[in-house]
């Protein structure tokens, strides 16, 4: 099964079973937050957010504000956890919830400024928000796990290949 996400095609093969969720037609309210594909597999269902300033349709503009957003804070706080939570609670509320989740979120930097160094810190920031948003931890941790990935990471980790498609 193939899905694309901007420039981006994920070739989701040898999954259970594989949806883009952020989009006009899908069946989570508008309201909510939602990640990019929602992956099912037989042990696990994978929450995968994808981010690609490396997309030669972003301007430079764009990458320094997506470099800014991730140095600050603003990615994890206020785009990439309530992305999480909100799938996951659809998910939960519709009944969809009896594997663990996998939180993955795709960053495609290339020969952009944003070093990948910066990846463990990012998922180690990203794991302890997912944990605890206000003054306590949840009590109910819906992720089971998150990882922060460039393309070469994801390429290692994950057994659904990536392709880039540019647009004329």
């Amino acid at each position: 099964m193939i899905l694309r996400e901007g420039q981006l095609e994920f070739d989701f093969s040898g999954s259970l079973s594989a949806m883009k969720v952020d989009g006009p037609g899908t069946p989570i309210p508008e309201t909510m937050k939602k990640v990019d594909f929602v992956v099912e597999e037989a042990e696990r269902s994978l929450l995968i957010e994808v981010k690609d300033p490396s997309d030669t349709r972003t301007t430079a503009r764009g990458r320094a504000s997506f470099a800014r957003d991730l140095k600050g804070g603003k990615l994890v706080n206020e785009i990439l956890v309530p992305k999480c939570r909100d799938t996951y609670t659809y998910k939960h509320l519709m009944g969809e919830d009896g594997k663990p989740f996998v939180y993955i979120v795709l960053v495609s930097l290339y020969e952009h400024t944003v070093r990948p160094e910066l990846f463990g810190p990012l998922n180690d920031k990203l794991r302890s928000r997912l944990r605890r948003e206000g003054r306590r931890n949840w009590t109910k941790l819906y992720v089971a796990d998150c990882m922060v990935v460039n393309v070469a990471m994801w390429n290692q980790r994950l057994p659904y290949r990536i392709t880039r498609r540019t647009t004329a």
